[in-house]
């Protein structure tokens, strides 16, 4: 069933990859294009050549294959929702549900403190950047495997399909981010005139995920194990960023090393953007964002040395 709907999707995404311009091939191979016709045959031969050593990251590229990035978001997005007895409702229910169980442990039975909020809110607001992040983690980890066909059987940058995921995955964060308004309204919590910072927190921890993801992808590629440790390291991270406690529980001379946990600079900025809470978190923002780019940085450039391999090995 699934392989059968799967089929059109091939077909309309080579035709969109075979229509966007073309600046290299796929650096597996050394190819040369010969006329086909009598009447090609006084053209110029092109010779494409794979590269070598640590490849420039040539992101110009993405953006003539903008295309394909919409139609591989669309097709996560419909793939999801596709033949469920809930739709989008999933999207709502994960850390709405995390939410209530954060909230009768570590709220009520732990007594963890919640910097004077009612722990609901305070625990759904983190949960709403912390999903963004898993999801777009876990799925980009695991892309270039699940398209193996699509990457097999034609070239285009290959950095489009983790991007593609973590793009489709913030369908999900609008969706339950509804439900946080409507708690806000429920508890009489307006947000703070620093409500136009959200964008910037979820750029983050989008590059966060993206950054570890083109890691991790590259690395599951080459040893499939590696998609074992991702539930583990998923679980371990959600414990390690403040989520079900606030970051003041955290000693002061510890608070620079936290703030090496991308998610918790993160975190700590989306609660004080809308409800408020303590002082702005600038110097734990502030290495989170280094953090972050470091991160994303060295994650490009290991994907795109790997990326010559992808093909023969995937």
């Amino acid at each position: 069933m699934r392989r059968a709907s799967a089929e059109p999707w091939s077909e309309t995404l080579t035709t969109a990859i075979k229509e966007s311009p073309v600046r290299n091939a796929d650096p597996d191979r050394t190819l040369v294009q010969t006329p086909e016709r009598e009447s090609d045959r006084g053209r110029p031969t092109l010779l494409i050549r794979p590269s070598r050593g640590w490849a420039a990251l040539d992101l110009a590229d993405l953006w003539q294959y903008r295309e394909l990035i919409y139609f591989l978001t669309w097709r996560d997005i419909k793939v999801r929702y596709k033949q469920t007895a809930l739709g989008g409702a999933w999207a709502i229910l994960q850390p709405f549900l995390t939410m209530v169980v954060f909230s009768v442990f570590f709220g009520r039975l732990a007594g963890i403190p919640s910097d004077g909020l009612p722990y609901p809110i305070f625990a759904y607001c983190a949960l709403l950047p912390w999903q963004l992040f898993a999801h777009a983690l876990t799925e980009s980890s695991n892309s270039l495997v699940a398209n193996e066909r699509l990457i097999t059987k034609v070239y285009f940058p290959r950095l489009v399909i983790p991007i593609s995921t973590i793009l489709a995955g913030l369908l999900d964060f609008l969706i339950a981010f509804v439900v946080l308004i409507g708690m806000m309204m429920y508890y009489g919590i307006a947000p703070t005139a620093a409500v136009w910072t959200l964008p910037l927190f979820l750029l983050l921890a989008a590059g966060a995920a993206l950054g570890v993801g083109l890691w991790l992808s590259a690395l599951n590629v080459q040893y499939r194990d590696v998609r074992y440790v991702i539930p583990f390291l998923t679980q371990f991270w959600l414990f390690a960023t403040p989520i079900a406690y606030p970051s003041s529980l955290i000693p002061g001379p510890w608070r620079a090393f936290y703030g090496l946990n991308p998610m918790a600079g993160v975190v700590e900025g989306f609660r004080w953007a809308l409800l408020g809470t303590g002082n702005p978190p600038s110097g734990l923002l502030l290495v989170s964002a280094l953090a972050t780019l470091i991160v994303l940085l060295s994650g490009l450039y290991y994907f795109r040395r790997m990326e010559r391999t992808f093909a023969d090995t995937v």
